[in-house]
């Protein structure tokens, strides 16, 4: 069993988790970023093109691959950004697996290293089906933090076709899955919610 195993039923009988889904968790407090016209004009051309094709790879590929490597140019390269990686925390609760994308509040680029922030699940129409293998993941993220002495709380995770956009958090043994879904068309939007993601971290992180 790895991640891509979990639904949302197993990984909450598994970690003793209360899953609340009735929240807005972020929309009193989006602030709106402005985009660079060569990054809105990418978005304009790609995003159909993605859809068009509709396999999950080109949604990676195409949209949510380039909007988190702008997000970490926003943020002058203070985070590292991993895509399509093996992230093995704990083998005995099948806490292993690829993650599609996973963002450190380290700037160190060359591996993984705590702390991890925000897990990304990138999902071919289908988020309901990616929210167990993202919190799952988001557990593990939390494990491997802590191993690190590095724990921060809450984690955060999405899920997304590209188009899509379903954001997570846990903290303590709640996860919380937002009311709210945002797409493609709020891109300022759903930058505006990354970036406060990243600039809120629960503690000093060292480089």
């Amino acid at each position: 069993m790895s991640y891509r195993d979990f639904t949302l039923e197993t990984v909450r009988k598994r970690f003793g988790l209360t899953i609340e889904s009735n929240q807005d968790l972020f929309s009193e407090r989006i602030q709106s970023v402005v985009l660079a016209e060569a990054f809105t004009g990418y978005l304009r051309y790609s995003v159909p093109l993605a859809l068009a094709i509709n396999t999950e790879k080109a949604r990676s590929e195409m949209i949510i691959a380039p909007i988190l490597v702008e997000l970490k140019r926003l943020l002058n390269d203070q985070m590292s950004l991993f895509s399509g990686v093996e992230f093995n925390v704990d083998a005995a609760q099948e806490l292993t697996g690829f993650c599609d994308f996973i963002i450190s509040l380290s700037r160190q680029q060359l591996y993984i290293s705590a702390p991890v922030f925000i897990v990304f699940e990138a999902k071919n129409e289908n988020i309901k089906g990616g929210l167990g293998q993202c919190l799952a993941a988001m557990v593990a993220a939390r494990l491997f933090n802590e191993r690190e002495d590095q724990a921060i709380d809450p984690i955060y995770g999405a899920v997304t076709t590209g188009n899509q956009w379903k954001f997570l958090s846990l903290k303590n043994d709640t996860a919380y899955i937002d009311l709210q879904d945002y797409y493609i068309d709020r891109i300022e939007d759903i930058m505006g919610i990354l970036v406060s993601l990243v600039q809120t971290p629960k503690k000093p992180v060292p480089a």
